[in-house]
């Protein structure tokens, strides 16, 4: 898997931090940070398909 390197405000990789571990939603920043990404990404092709933008699926 290729690596990405971000900078980041403190205040933002804090605020990750606090659902990162045995007590959160994931086990590591970068898990934390693929999902942003996928669910960034699902939210942009809702958008693009109410818009026309993207050709639906048929399977």
């Amino acid at each position: 898997m290729p690596k990405v390197s971000a900078d980041v405000p403190q205040e933002l990789l804090d605020d990750v931090q606090e659902h990162v571990g045995d007590d959160g939603k994931f086990v590591s920043t970068s898990d934390a940070v693929r999902s942003a990404l996928r669910k960034m990404l699902d939210r942009m092709d809702e958008i693009d398909r109410r818009h026309g933008r993207v050709e639906e699926d048929d399977g």
